[in-house]
């Protein structure tokens, strides 16, 4: 994965960038998984205040409930809530269907709903299922189960997939799983048969000697799994009306890692909402977004 600068995201340009380059409107409709704390709060909040129809999504339907309550005593009156759970096929069939009934349809998904269970300096692989599930199978899921009801307009529909420089291919130290991911005509099946290879290996102890991720290894295998899948569902849509494209945002100060980090959620979310909003004429598909402008982008 061959990095480059991009020299016209500049983080100094967001404000104008919004002002001269607005494609949206009130109909917008944005929805935003893992939304009632960090980096997905402060999503909506920004999205909200620039004008689009948010869709606030938590696992937990109180504390959803009132993350959005807080936004609209902000005057943010344009955000709903809805309960999902990505982990959960059954919720994640309720949450379409009502999505369908109450819009029509979409134009921007946030993955950005995950977990760890590591603290910073560990690396316990106990909760490998549960994490997999909910940060690859539960976004596969989800946008699978979206993708019939993206709009695909002239302003084209966006997947902005919340994952990590952890997820890199350079992470991997099996060549032979290596090879499998770097395939010009990687499927989706090869995808599932590595993650499946992974869960094995950990249920039989052997995950440590076979060359996957050293940091966070569960954490990094489900992100490596769906910066994959990015890549596969761009190119099936190349040349169409969907941006497929995954965002890294570094070394935020949330609850994943205990409060550390070199920046804010708020200062996160600014990036994503800039990317997820970028102009039809600018917008890329299968890209990796890292970091803050000048962003260091490159192809999934």
């Amino acid at each position: 994965m061959e990095s480059k600068l991009v020299d016209q995201f500049h983080f100094s340009s967001m404000v104008s960038l919004y002002a001269s380059n607005r494609w949206w409107s009130g109909d917008t409709v944005a929805v935003v998984t893992g939304a009632n704390k960090g980096i997905g709060l402060a999503v909506v909040k920004r999205f909200a205040e620039l004008g689009l129809t948010v869709v606030l999504t938590a696992r937990e339907e109180e504390r959803g409930k009132k993350a959005t309550e807080k936004l609209r005593e902000e005057g943010l009156d344009n955000v709903r809530f809805f309960a999902l759970d990505v982990s959960k096929a059954a919720s994640i069939k309720t949450f379409v269907s009502w999505v369908e009934t109450t819009f029509g349809g979409l134009d921007i998904l946030v993955n950005n709903a995950g977990v760890s269970f590591n603290d910073i300096h560990e690396n316990s692989v106990e909760f490998a299922e549960t994490v997999i599930k909910t940060n690859f199978h539960g976004p596969k899921l989800l946008t699978d189960s979206l993708l019939p009801l993206f709009r695909l307009s002239p302003s084209i529909s966006r997947i902005l997939n919340i994952s990590s420089r952890l997820g890199s291919i350079n992470k991997v130290r099996n060549h032979s799983i290596k090879a499998t991911l770097q395939k010009e005509r990687l499927s989706e099946e090869e995808i599932e048969g590595v993650v499946k290879m992974f869960l094995e290996a950990v249920k039989e102890g052997r995950w440590e000697r076979e060359g996957w991720p050293q940091i966070w290894t569960d954490y990094s295998v489900s992100k490596l799994a769906l910066n994959a899948y990015s890549r596969v569902l761009a190119k099936r849509f190349e040349g169409g009306r969907l941006s497929v494209n995954c965002f890294c945002p570094g070394y935020t100060q949330t609850s994943m890692t205990r409060g550390q980090g070199t920046h804010t959620p708020d200062a996160a979310a600014e990036v994503a909402v800039s990317l997820a909003l970028l102009p039809p004429h600018e917008l890329p598909t299968g890209h990796f977004f890292l970091g803050f402008g000048p962003y260091n982008q490159s192809r999934l």
